[in-house]
C-alpha cells in the first residue's frame, strides 16, 4: 500500500469502499468491436459487448498492479484488473477519485508476478472535498495532462520526421543528382565514400581516480560522462577535474565541434552521438570523433552517425566488437559519405533545424510532465488550490 494523506489536508476523508462498490473484472469474450478492453497496463484489446457503460475506474489487480485510469466512455476491464462502481447516494466526482488514487499510490505486493487485494483498495484513504472542488481539481488536472499529451505526440512525430529525413537526405541529397552504387548503399554521383578515420581523429577519454581529491577538488577543466549523450549539442559540463588530473591521467582533452559517441551504457545510452560546443575531458565511456579535414562539416556527421544507431546497437550485441561496447577502431573504420562541404552543410542545416525543434518540444514536455507531478500531490492534500492556480500559465507551461 501507498503512504498515508497528509495530516495537512483541509478536507475530510474518506475510503473508497464508502464511495466504490469495488469489482472484479472479466475475461476478454475475443470478440472484436469497438469496445477498448482495459488490462492493467491500459487498452491492449477490442471486444464488442461493454462490462461498464457508465464512466468508471479502472485499476490494476496483476502485473502493472495499483495503475489507475478513468474511463469516461463504455469499456470492458478484463480479469486483472478491479473497477469501480459508483455508489447510488455518493456525492462524488469519479475522475477526481482517479486523480486521488495515482495521489495515494495504491501499491501492489511483493510477490513474483505483483497483485493488489481488493481489501486494501477498498480501504485506501482518498481526500474529500465538496463535489465543486472535486471537479475543479480534475479539470485542472486533466487540462495539465492533455497538454503533455499532445506535447508527447508532437515529440514522436518530430523524431519520425526526423529520421524520415535523414534516410532521405543521406540517400538523395539536396541537389537531385542520378545516384549511384556505392558500398554504403546508394548516393549522389558527386559524393565520395571515405574511411572516417581518415577525415578524423578517433580516440577515447578516462576517469581519475575518484578517491584522489587533487583530481577534483577545487577542478576547472570540463569533463563529462555518457549521461550528457543525450543533449543531442553538449554546451555544458556538470563535472570539472583539476590540472593535476589533467597532467597526470594524460586526458585528452577535445576540442569543440568534436563528436562523442557512447560506445558502453545502459538502456539506450550506447550507440548515441553528440556534438560538443565546448573544450572538454571526457571518460572512457566516450569515443570522441575530432575532425581534422576542413572540408568535413561536423553536424553533417552528428547526424549521419546518428542515423547509424540500429547499426551500432547490432555490432555492440553481436560479438562484431567487444560484447556489449563498440570500439574506437570500428568507429574509425566505418565508411561515410564525403559530399562537397556546401553540400554538407545544407544537410546539416536542414536536420538542425528538426533537431531544435524537437529538443524544444522535448524540453516542454518534461516541463509539463514535471508540473503534474508537483501539482497533483499539492492538490490532494490542500498544499494548493485551485483558486491560487493560475489556469492560463498551466495551460502554457
Amino acid at each position: 500500500m501507498g503512504g498515508e494523506m497528509s495530516a495537512a489536508q483541509p478536507w475530510n476523508s474518506t475510503t473508497v469502499k464508502e464511495l466504490f462498490e469495488v469489482r472484479y473484472g472479466k475475461a476478454n469474450p475475443g470478440r472484436s468491436g469497438d469496445v477498448p478492453v482495459i488490462g492493467s497496463s491500459g487498452i491492449y484489446a477490442w471486444t464488442d459487448v461493454a462490462l461498464v457503460h457508465e464512466p468508471t475506474i479502472v485499476v490494476g489487480r496483476k502485473g502493472s498492479a495499483g495503475r489507475v485510469w478513468y474511463i469516461e466512455k463504455p469499456c470492458f476491464p478484463s480479469d486483472t484488473t478491479f473497477y469501480l462502481e459508483r455508489r447510488a447516494e455518493a456525492d462524488v466526482d469519479p475522475e477526481f477519485v482517479a486523480y486521488a488514487l495515482r495521489a495515494h499510490d495504491v501499491g501492489a505486493s511483493d510477490d513474483v508476478i505483483p497483485s493488489l487485494q481488493r481489501h486494501e483498495l477498498e480501504n485506501c484513504e482518498i481526500p474529500f472535498p465538496d463535489p465543486i472542488e472535486q471537479r475543479a481539481i480534475a479539470r485542472i488536472l486533466r487540462s495539465i495532462e492533455t497538454a503533455t499529451k499532445v506535447e508527447g505526440a508532437i515529440c514522436d512525430k518530430l523524431a519520425a520526421l526526423k529520421s524520415a529525413t535523414m534516410a532521405k537526405l543521406f540517400r538523395e541529397g539536396l541537389r537531385g543528382e542520378p545516384l549511384k552504387q556505392t558500398e554504403i548503399g546508394e548516393i549522389p554521383e558527386s559524393w565520395e565514400v571515405v574511411r572516417l578515420g581518415d577525415i578524423a581523429k578517433v580516440g577515447n577519454g578516462s576517469t581519475p581516480k575518484r578517491t584522489n581529491e587533487a583530481y577534483w577538488e577545487g577542478g576547472h577543466i570540463p569533463w563529462i560522462t555518457s549521461t550528457k549523450i543525450h543533449e543531442v549539442i553538449i554546451s555544458q559540463a556538470d563535472e570539472f577535474v583539476t590540472d593535476t588530473a589533467f597532467r597526470e591521467c594524460h586526458l585528452p582533452m577535445v576540442p569543440r565541434k568534436s563528436l562523442v559517441v557512447a560506445i558502453t551504457g545502459q538502456g539506450k545510452t550506447l550507440g548515441n552521438v553528440a556534438l560538443l560546443e565546448l573544450d572538454t575531458c571526457i571518460n572512457q565511456h566516450l569515443a570522441y570523433v575530432q575532425f581534422q579535414a576542413s572540408s568535413a562539416v561536423p553536424e553533417f556527421y552528428l547526424f549521419y552517425l546518428q542515423s547509424l544507431y540500429p547499426y551500432f546497437r547490432q555490432v555492440s550485441s553481436s560479438g562484431g566488437s567487444t560484447k556489449g561496447a563498440l570500439t574506437c577502431g570500428l568507429i574509425a573504420n566505418l565508411k561515410v559519405p564525403f559530399p562537397s562541404r556546401e553540400a554538407q552543410q545544407e544537410i546539416a542545416d536542414a536536420l538542425m533545424l528538426l533537431t531544435r525543434r524537437h529538443k524544444a518540444a522535448t524540453k516542454r514536455f518534461e516541463a509539463l510532465t514535471n508540473l503534474f507531478g508537483a501539482v497533483l500531490p499539492q492538490l490532494m492534500t490542500g498544499a494548493i488550490r485551485v483558486k491560487d492556480l493560475d489556469l492560463a500559465e498551466v495551460s502554457h507551461a
